[in-house]
């Protein structure tokens, strides 16, 4: 959890020194810089911005560089500094460090804004890293296979807009490259299913909260990217004249996705009878955090609607949620969406923890919650849900808001929450 928030040269804040609390919330009128704050935490942990991906866009003018440090409760530090030209300086414990995971996997951050209200009419982009997400928190290996397959990529996508045909020497590196995304897939798949089953009770109990009226109508899938029953460098292999034409590769693990279906009543028979068939196939995988973490060795393109019943748990149906709710609607399940991330990294987190011989039963991991202008996204009864399941949780949060109408019910969850008034990037207690 952070103790000790400081920001230097973002946007409009010039400099902040802030001493933090289990839940913090900034007031401040639109263009104050709230925003800011919040985007200065999730800098830190994911080396990125959630506005803008150029680092000068988000850089004080006149000012080389943005620096965010924070001092966390269990005493070590972790501090980025980025630079107009997109360098990147990162520290733990005052120790250059130079893979941004290191500072991720020490802040894990969950963001709720508007701009992820959208999310169901998005690409899969965003759907997919909700996935991504938890699977990086919660399996070791995922990442670097993660890594090594999205560099083969860049390297095959460069190779297919450099040349519309290929020599034969290009034709075997191609080969090369393909046999190891391929490796790299398989994995990266199997890292995916097993948390997205994993993920599915959560969702489903956050559902029942939110859109209780739909709990029976709401399912999640995921799809691969590419048809999982065939090896991926067989199918690279067959579409490259395509791939060639397009300038780009088409299907892998980079086109994975997560649907949310929408189920009528008339469906409900042909649901039984997918189901039933389903439940013969071998591709159930135990919920049980302790097996799933045991376990770690062992988007779907549209023309692989085929296949896509085999790479989830849940069928696939033809009707979209997103076509079915209205925005307020649409709104609640992604809120359900994120919410339900955290209790399964959190009790995976216990899981290991008590699985650890040698460490402490309790768990050690606080995720950092990011609530940016939630009041104007919600209405009162899913922002009440929404706080109190919050509330339940080992995390901390950061809130802002327009006015002061939401200090009620965070004094009702948080009586030792502390409140911040943001002016043109000062800021100040409340």
């Amino acid at each position: 959890m952070i103790g000790r928030l400081q920001v230097s040269h973002l946007r409009n804040i010039n400099q902040i020194d802030m001493q933090t609390a289990k839940c913090n919330v900034i007031i401040g009128v639109n263009g104050s810089g709230k925003t800011s704050l919040l985007e200065s935490i999730f800098l830190l942990s994911r080396g990125k911005s959630f506005r803008h991906h150029q680092p000068k866009r988000y850089i004080q003018h006149h000012q080389p560089a943005v620096t965010v440090h924070a001092h966390l409760t269990d005493g070590s530090t972790v501090a980025i500094q980025k630079q107009s030209d997109a360098s990147t300086l990162l520290r733990l414990n005052q120790t250059t460090v130079y893979n941004q995971s290191i500072l991720t996997e020490q802040l894990p951050t969950l963001l709720i804004d508007p701009s992820t209200m959208d999310m169901l009419e998005q690409g899969s982009a965003s759907r997919r890293q909700l996935l991504d997400w938890l699977v990086f928190h919660m399996k070791q290996g995922f990442h670097p296979q993660w890594v090594a397959y999205q560099r083969l990529l860049k390297q095959r996508n460069t190779l297919l807009k450099q040349a519309k045909s290929l020599s034969q020497n290009q034709l075997a590196e191609l080969k090369s490259w393909d046999q190891g995304l391929a490796n790299h897939a398989a994995l990266i798949d199997h890292y995916r299913q097993h948390i997205f089953t994993a993920w599915q009770p959560y969702f489903a109990a956050s559902i029942a909260q939110l859109l209780p009226a739909y709990a029976q109508q709401l399912s999640l899938s995921y799809t691969a990217g590419y048809d999982t029953s065939i090896a991926l460098d067989l199918q690279l292999s067959e579409r490259l004249t395509q791939d060639l034409q397009l300038g780009y590769t088409r299907i892998g693990s980079h086109r994975a996705d997560v649907h949310v279906h929408w189920r009528s009543d008339n469906s409900k028979q042909a649901l039984d009878e997918i189901s039933a068939v389903s439940s013969t196939t071998d591709l159930r995988v135990s919920t049980d955090i302790d097996t799933i973490n045991s376990d770690i060795e062992q988007s779907i393109d549209p023309d692989f609607s085929k296949s896509a019943a085999k790479t989830s748990a849940q069928p696939i149906l033809k009707e979209q949620a997103a076509n079915v709710l209205s925005r307020g609607e649409k709104k609640l399940l992604i809120t359900a969406l994120r919410l339900s991330q955290l209790p399964l990294l959190l009790d995976n987190d216990k899981a290991i923890a008590s699985s650890d011989k040698q460490g402490s039963i309790e768990a050690s991991m606080t995720p950092v919650v990011l609530l940016d202008d939630i009041t104007a996204e919600l209405d009162s009864r899913a922002l009440e849900i929404l706080l109190a399941t919050l509330a339940t949780l080992p995390c901390q949060v950061f809130i802002t808001s327009l006015t002061a109408d939401i200090l009620p019910m965070i004094d009702k969850y948080w009586p030792t929450s502390k409140v911040f008034h943001m002016k043109q990037g000062e800021l100040t207690d409340y």
